[in-house]
Formats: C-alpha cells, structure tokens, sequence
C-alpha cells in the first residue's frame, strides 16, 4: 500500500487541505464524541483515544503500510500538535470562537 503521507499531514494553505479538514473533523466531531463515550463507558480518560489511534493504524498495517512511514508521519503529526499547543498556551489558550 502506497500512502502520500506529505500530502495527509502538511498543510496546503488551501481553502480544501487536508490535512486541516481531517483536524477539524477530529476535534469538532471525533475528540467530544469519544470522551462522552468515555465517560457514559464508565473508561478511563484517553483509552478510547489511545486505542481507536492503534486500531485505526492497525487497518493502514493490515492493508500493507509501512509501519515506519506510519511512525514518521505520527512522529510529525505530533510535533505539530505539541508546537500547536504550545502557541496556544502563549496566547492563553484554544480559540474560544467570535462573538
């Protein structure tokens, strides 16, 4: 299986990239979804998110990925979420919204 990984998590700057459509569905959609999961479940905070991550990366390795480029693409998904939150912190925290 050959996956462009560069066009998945770099961002375009486009008004269609996405790598910032698949951001927005994750935290508008995915990221409340699982904690309420989670806690109707009665599970611990961050198991559904840590082990969706590794099923969803499982179905990429069983469709023949390469579990390397998936590392390296993990790797820079996470550098950028931790140099995201960092701004953020900065700046006092996530966008609120407009008022």
């Amino acid at each position: 299986m050959r996956i462009d990984y560069d066009s998945i998590v770099s961002h375009d700057g486009g008004d269609d990239c996405p790598a910032c459509r698949a951001q927005d569905i994750t935290g508008f959609a995915l990221l409340p979804a699982v904690q309420a999961w989670e806690q109707v479940n009665q599970l611990p905070r961050h198991a559904l998110a840590l082990h969706g991550a590794a099923g969803l990366i499982g179905s990429m390795l069983a469709e023949g990925a390469e579990r390397i480029e998936v590392e390296q693409a993990l790797a820079t998904l996470v550098d950028d979420i931790e140099a995201q939150i960092s701004e953020e912190l900065t700046f006092g925290g996530p966008t609120q919204g407009t008022a």
